[in-house]
């Protein structure tokens, strides 16, 4: 059978009806109006379909929307009530209504059917107690909803359902799989809160069998007396209700009479009263779980280590995370309602790189959120990756320009030795070649500096600490630099008894002879350089000291970070790499010792260079000697 048909029989009957039908759908839009609702109602078709319905009187809508949401989740239901007709007047009328569901069992609307009332006085006096309870109802379900706290709203709920119902006692079960737990409670003892019982054999678990929405259990249908609720004295009835939460059950109300009848009026209240109760705590877990998702979120941007703000449309900063203060040291108060201390990308996933006031570099991301104006700023420190990007072009242009001399001067005299060999005495052969010899040397220590400080960025140098004798190493080193320059005069000064230090000899070694090595290199005019070794305590203090041209104020710990030399203004004046110190201190350090730089009076520098003492002998003592190192006669004491 066609759909048209059906159509046209379900348009007769809806015309043919002697009562007055009104159709509404999920938006409480007229839907259907037959022509027994416009002669009761004063309305015509055509004036209200697509329109909200126009009956229902400002004082009974609370009333209404919860027959519509009750019939919606349990079934048909029945009330007297009031209507209001086109020209004011309030017609009383019984009013069955019922739900309309699609093919696929979704509601899609309600139909209502009006009947009405003749009983006049029994109706007066009806629907004063109706209004009153209805006002009442108004006033609870306001108060219910004034709270979004979860367990705020059930204590409430649970406390209205005696005031509303008549009930001697009452309380509110929570479904948690195949229990029940009781979770708020009124006029009982407060020990049974938290009981919990099975849902299968509990009356909640019948009423959900039956697919009604309220249950009346009496003595005379059941035995009261094994349930939790026995705890009050006189029990005779127990009516419940299901409250559903977004469709499905979730808890029930439970209302216990032990000196009053139950009638229909507070069965309906109940179910009335649940169906709300289902809204409210419906409202309760969305608000609690956006507070959830909301003070994780906030936990996450908290514990982030980039800074994050959100800016309104407007550009004027609402949100800015801890790290965001740390890396800017604006706090909150300081940037809120105004634009980010930085500018911002143009384009989304193209980030920009800063620099802040306090020397901080911040690489800078944006992101717009979606479905609002708002955006997301992230930005994070890179400072370091900054200095390091630096230090790689420094590295490469200071690297390549200390290679390319010897390097040239090793490929010039060996395309000599290739294209005049025949032409050169052997006196210019061997010129040439010693010229090879010593820029190859040159290369290898540059290589070997290379390695040596690749090694000590990473922490991956290896030493053998062990004790061993440091006047016998600083001798060999200084003996081995005097004939390295003429203009330098090289002094070592020795304490009589230098006992033995802790350490690598071979690593100390390259310590020693860097130390020796810039003092010659900053004395471009020569003069004097001593060497020095005293004990204090338990570390022997090694000093090597120049006359040159020392360290600028503030430099002191400078000149040990990579590719820095002494004299910033000038670099390619002493040429180097800028290794040599940072090598020096990093060997220092993994044998327990130190390097630091100081001031030398009245001109030049004192680096010191520190070693664990062996054993537990205490400091020698006597008077210093100043020996020539080219001197074989035995050194003196230091102080």
């Amino acid at each position: 059978m066609s759909s048209e048909p059906a159509a046209l029989n379900a348009d007769a009957v809806l015309a043919c009806a002697a009562d007055a039908i009104v159709v509404v759908d999920a938006e409480l839009r007229v839907t259907g109006w037959n022509p027994a609702a416009e002669r009761l109602f004063g309305w015509r078709a055509e004036e209200v379909m697509g329109e909200p319905v126009p009956i229902v009187p400002e004082e009974l809508t609370a009333e209404h929307h919860a027959v519509l949401e009750r019939v919606r989740a349990g079934g048909p239901l029945s009330i007297v009530s009031r209507r209001m007709r086109r020209d004011g007047q309030v017609v009383d009328v019984r009013v069955d209504t019922n739900g309309l569901f699609d093919a696929a069992g979704r509601p899609i609307g309600w139909v209502s059917v009006f009947h009405t009332y003749e009983d006049a006085g029994a109706l007066q006096s009806h629907m004063a107690e109706r209004a009153r309870l209805v006002r009442r109802l108004t006033d609870v379900v306001a108060d219910v909803n004034a709270d979004l706290d979860l367990s705020a709203v059930l204590d409430r709920i649970a406390h209205s359902l005696t005031e509303l119902t008549g009930a001697d006692a009452g309380g509110f079960v929570l479904i948690e799989d195949d229990r029940l737990r009781l979770v708020s409670l009124t006029q009982l003892s407060d020990h049974l809160r938290g009981y919990s019982a099975s849902l299968e054999s509990s009356l909640f678990g019948e009423l959900l069998r039956s697919g009604k929405t309220v249950l009346l259990a009496t003595d005379d249908t059941r035995s009261l007396g094994d349930l939790i609720w026995a705890d009050l004295d006189g029990l005779h009835t127990i009516a419940l209700g299901v409250s559903n939460v977004q469709g499905r059950p979730y808890g029930a109300l439970y209302a216990l009479y032990s000196r009053r009848k139950v009638g229909h009026i507070e069965l309906e209240l109940l179910e009335l009263l649940a169906a709300h109760a289902g809204v409210a705590l419906g409202n309760a877990m969305a608000y609690q779980e956006m507070v959830r998702q909301r003070a994780h979120e906030h936990a996450v941007v908290d514990a982030s280590a980039d800074g994050i703000a959100v800016l309104d449309r407007a550009g004027r900063v609402r949100k800015w995370n801890r790290s965001a203060a740390e890396l800017t040291g604006r706090a909150f108060g300081d940037v809120v309602g105004r634009p980010p201390p930085f500018p911002l990308p143009r384009e989304q996933g193209e980030p920009i790189k800063h620099l802040l006031d306090n020397g901080c570099w911040l690489e800078i991301l944006i992101a717009d959120i979606p479905g609002t104006e708002e955006r997301v700023v992230d930005f994070r420190d890179v400072t370091q990756a900054k200095a390091l990007e630096e230090e790689k072009d420094l590295f490469l242009a200071t690297a390549s320009h200390e290679l390319r001399t010897p390097i040239t001067v090793v490929q010039g005299f060996a395309n000599t030795l290739v294209q005049r060999w025949e032409k050169l005495d052997d006196a210019a052969r061997r010129s040439a070649v010693t010229t090879i010899a010593e820029r190859s040397a040159t290369l290898a220590h540059l290589v070997e500096n290379l390695g040596l400080g690749s090694r000590a960025g990473s922490g991956d140098l290896a030493v053998s600490n062990a004790p061993f004798d440091l006047r016998k190493l600083l001798k060999s080193t200084t003996a081995a630099f005097r004939p390295l320059s003429g203009r330098h005069g090289l002094t070592l000064a020795l304490p009589e008894c230098l006992p033995e230090v802790v350490g690598d000899p071979v690593a100390t070694d390259v310590i020693v002879g860097q130390l020796l090595e810039n003092a010659f290199k900053y004395s471009p005019d020569g003069g004097s350089v001593v060497v020095r070794a005293e004990v204090r305590r338990d570390r022997v203090v090694v000093a090597v000291e120049d006359e040159g041209i020392g360290i600028a104020s503030g430099d002191e710990e400078r000149i040990f970070e990579r590719f820095v030399q002494g004299e910033a203004g000038d670099r390619r004046r002493f040429g180097g790499i800028g290794l040599g110190l940072y090598i020096a201190r990093r060997l220092a350090r993994v044998q327990g010792g130190d390097v630091t730089a100081h001031p030398n009076d009245p001109s030049g520098t004192r680096m010191r260079f520190t070693l664990q003492r062996a054993g537990n002998r205490g400091p020698g003592s006597g008077a210093e000697s100043s020996i020539p190192v080219a001197d074989d006669t035995e050194d003196g004491a230091a102080p």
